[in-house]
């Protein structure tokens, strides 16, 4: 039995999101995740203008007339959420933390999903492997992937993408749409062999969750920061601007770093905040995307 409170927050995103889905959503997930073909379904008269290509010959010598074949397409499709549940989620100085965010992310992209008959599989990942939940369809599955990502007390508190996209890989045997929601922060150099891997088999979009305050500071004199992965603990004087000021570059090539690594092998990549809306650059995202296939 689910404690209350964690049924009242997922009844709070249920309903949230299905708004969101009905309004803006459903359409736009359609329009960018196309199935996996054309499916023959029936036949008709040949009409002007149709493409000889199609004409069932067969068919058309059987019944003494010209009918060509229609098809439908084939709309089923995998849908896996890889969440990142590191110690690092567990951070934010606005509206709430990025480890909330995701789940809030994951549970639109889901119920997005089921709307368009889709299957949607989860697994959670911090420096290991710590859940794996198989595709399945319905708003029932849907409800309970929500409540595994709300109610899930990770053991590992690093990050290790390449372990979570080698394990997208490895179970995930047929081409999907995989959605990789994570902040992002481990070494590049680690991931960026299973990145690549992972985007030739399938449909990879990544999703980077940040706080402002992990890219800009405030001058606010000196600032104990513990790293929540490692426990490490270090003063930080933000009232020198150029602490900063050198904060502030890190960030940026690092960001730029990240983002050459997606656009070089072609990966598609949405930025979400703490402190944002975070339905707009979904659906602007989805939009480019949809225009550009």
């Amino acid at each position: 039995m689910l404690p209350r409170e964690l049924i009242k927050k997922i009844r709070k995103i249920e309903i949230a999101t299905n708004r969101l889905v009905d309004d803006v959503m459903a359409g736009q997930y359609h329009s960018v995740f196309k199935g996996r073909g054309m499916a023959f379904d029936e036949v008709r008269l040949y009409q002007p203008g149709d493409d000889i290509r199609v004409i069932d010959w067969n068919v058309s010598a059987r019944l003494n007339d010209i009918f060509v074949k229609q098809f439908v397409e084939e709309r089923e499709l995998t849908v896996m959420l890889a969440v990142d549940a590191s110690a690092s989620g567990a951070f934010g100085t606005r509206s709430g933390l990025k480890a909330e965010l995701a789940a809030e992310v994951a549970a639109l992209l889901a119920f997005s999903a089921i709307e368009n008959d889709d299957r949607v599989g989860l697994f959670v990942f911090t420096d290991a492997i710590e859940r794996f939940v198989p595709p399945k369809k319905g708003r029932k599955h849907v409800l309970a992937l929500i409540a595994e990502i709300l109610n899930f007390r990770p053991r590992g508190r690093g990050t290790d993408l390449r372990a979570g996209l080698e394990f997208l890989s490895q179970v995930a045997k047929r081409s999907s749409v995989a959605f990789l929601i994570s902040d992002f922060q481990d070494d590049m150099e680690r991931y960026r062999r299973a990145l690549r891997v992972a985007h030739r088999k399938h449909d990879l979009i990544s999703v980077v969750i940040a706080d402002p305050l992990e890219e800009e500071l405030p001058a606010a004199g000196v600032v104990f920061f513990r790293d929540p992965e490692t426990g490490e603990v270090l003063p930080v004087d933000t009232s020198s601007r150029r602490v900063r000021e050198a904060y502030a570059r890190a960030a940026r090539l690092e960001r730029e770093r990240r983002e050459a690594l997606f656009r070089r092998h072609k990966i598609d990549w949405v930025d979400l905040r703490t402190d944002r809306d975070f339905v707009r650059p979904l659906v602007d995202f989805f939009r480019v995307r949809a225009r550009r296939r």
